[in-house]
């Protein structure tokens, strides 16, 4: 089957082809750079970069660019409350996004654009929409004329008409004076005191969060791209209006296929779901997150459920996924274990009926649920055999376990869970000490005094030692570490 994705445009799953062949053009709107990333943004960007490691597995070329947005009221304000320049908390905030996604294994951007950084296309994109009628200027700002582009509401299938009722009520600011029309929105603010401004031919101001996303994908990617992505929160009014933007300058489409991610939830004290967010104050940051969770857990929760699809946070999914993980890791780190063994995990040879239902799953809008499903199973599958072999069971076909082996971890690869460094626990018993505790413990089992054995086992364990009980050849044993 052919890649199916789901275009938000026309709501429906359509083959994907790329503008040029074999290579894709993708931009993902990026955060408002005023605080720290929580799990609902760690969704998004797990996701998004989930995308793009598959396109780039099918042997897609792709150029991934995200913005940051680095001018935003909330980043005024931010740095009112700090005390500092509204450059300074975006910087601030920009290493710790980085710091957050790097634990996530969220692979960097080609290109991060940043508002501050596009001003003269900014500028020059107003200007073009002055020009033409779809933008008017009114005492220092500039505003969108909404009803000039007919298409408007295609995205979203919000239209005017479905809109106009309580406009009135939600637009009563000083604003309101200015503007042509309620629905009209502003590409560029006026300069207020206190504020970082930029010299415009409308005077000394600041652009609008819509107009910047449409000049920085035009300047990284050009005016059609394959794929815009972001959380579905943007789909109205920033991807719209992004679209309102761009397309009566160019008169072309601004992306063949919208995506956008479903929230993450949260269950409030009302026994409801609710969107995980800042404003809400029900967030959880990643940071606090991975002080309980590894980061590689907190991905597998996120890819757990479909990426159109809501997901429930509570701290129960979490564990599980945790464990989930630590079977998975533990299968992910047999690389040293099976070159004991004289099986190669060069990688290059891999089990396809495995492969084919990763695929499957992945081709369907990029399932990432049920193709984790396959992937638990694998993990599982490889599990059961290396254990059995560690207590004396030879593997009925070493070379197909390692094949299957080195499938798993092509896989979750692609998925971007990666091992972390082994736990290292040294023990600090002589050998003699360890042999003499195991010849205990064979007293103990022989005796049938199984808690004893269980203590001694759990004992050496904790000092690094794991025990490795054979049917036909006496318990060994080997580091923790290994």
């Amino acid at each position: 089957m052919a890649l199916q994705i789901y275009n938000t445009l026309t709501r429906r799953k359509e083959p994907f082809v790329p503008l040029e062949a074999g290579k894709v053009k993708m931009y993902v709107c990026g955060v408002t750079v005023y605080d720290y990333c929580h799990l609902g943004h760690g969704r998004t960007y797990v996701v998004w970069d989930t995308v793009r490691r598959y396109l780039l597995s099918r042997g897609y070329a792709v150029m991934y660019v995200q913005n940051f947005t680095d001018v935003d009221d909330k980043i005024l304000r931010r740095a009112q409350q700090e005390g500092a320049t509204m450059e300074a908390v975006a910087e601030k905030y920009i290493a710790a996004y980085f710091e957050d996604m790097d634990r996530l294994n969220v692979l960097r951007a080609d290109s991060y654009p940043r508002a501050t950084q596009t001003m003269p296309e900014i500028a020059a994109l107003i200007d073009q929409l002055t020009s033409i009628g779809y933008a008017y200027s009114a005492a220092g700002d500039v505003y969108y004329s909404v009803r000039r582009f007919a298409e408007y509401g295609k995205l979203s299938g919000k239209h005017l008409a479905e809109l106009e009722a309580g406009a009135s009520e939600r637009l009563q600011d000083e604003e309101l004076a200015r503007k042509q029309d309620p629905f009209d929105f502003a590409l560029w603010k006026g300069a207020k005191p206190g504020e970082s401004a930029w010299e415009s031919p409308w005077g000394a101001g600041r652009p609008g969060w819509h107009i910047e996303c449409s000049a920085m994908v035009k300047k990284s990617l050009g005016e059609t791209i394959d794929i815009h992505a972001g959380g579905e929160d943007l789909q109205f009014p920033h991807h719209e209006n992004e679209i309102a933007q761009s397309e009566a300058v160019t008169g072309k489409p601004l992306a063949r296929y919208w995506m956008h991610n479903a929230f993450l939830n949260v269950v409030n004290q009302a026994g409801t779901e609710e969107k995980m967010s800042k404003s809400l104050g029900n967030f959880k940051t990643l940071r606090d997150l991975f002080e309980d969770f590894p980061p590689m857990a907190l991905r597998l929760f996120l890819l757990k459920t479909s990426y159109r699809n809501p997901i429930a946070f509570s701290l129960e999914a979490l564990k599980g996924s945790e464990q989930n993980w630590r079977e998975m890791e533990e299968v992910l780190r047999l690389a040293p274990w099976l070159a004991q063994q004289g099986q190669s995990v060069a990688g290059d040879i891999l089990f396809d009926p495995w492969v084919r239902r990763f695929n499957e799953a992945m081709d369907d809008d990029f399932n990432t649920a049920a193709a984790l499903a396959e992937l638990i199973a694998l993990g599982k599958q490889l599990a059961g055999r290396y254990h059995a072999a560690i207590h004396g069971t030879p593997l009925a076909d070493p070379v197909r376990f390692a094949r299957e082996w080195c499938t798993f971890a092509f896989l979750c690869d692609i998925l971007g869970l990666k091992a972390g460094e082994p736990e290292v626990r040294p023990s600090a018993l002589p050998e003699a000490e360890i042999e003499a505790q195991i010849a205990l413990r064979r007293q103990a089992r022989a005796e049938r005094n199984w808690m004893e054995a269980d203590r001694i086992r759990k004992q050496l364990l904790d000092q690094g030692i794991v025990l490795i009980d054979h049917k036909d050849k006496p318990t060994t044993w080997r580091h923790a570490d290994l």
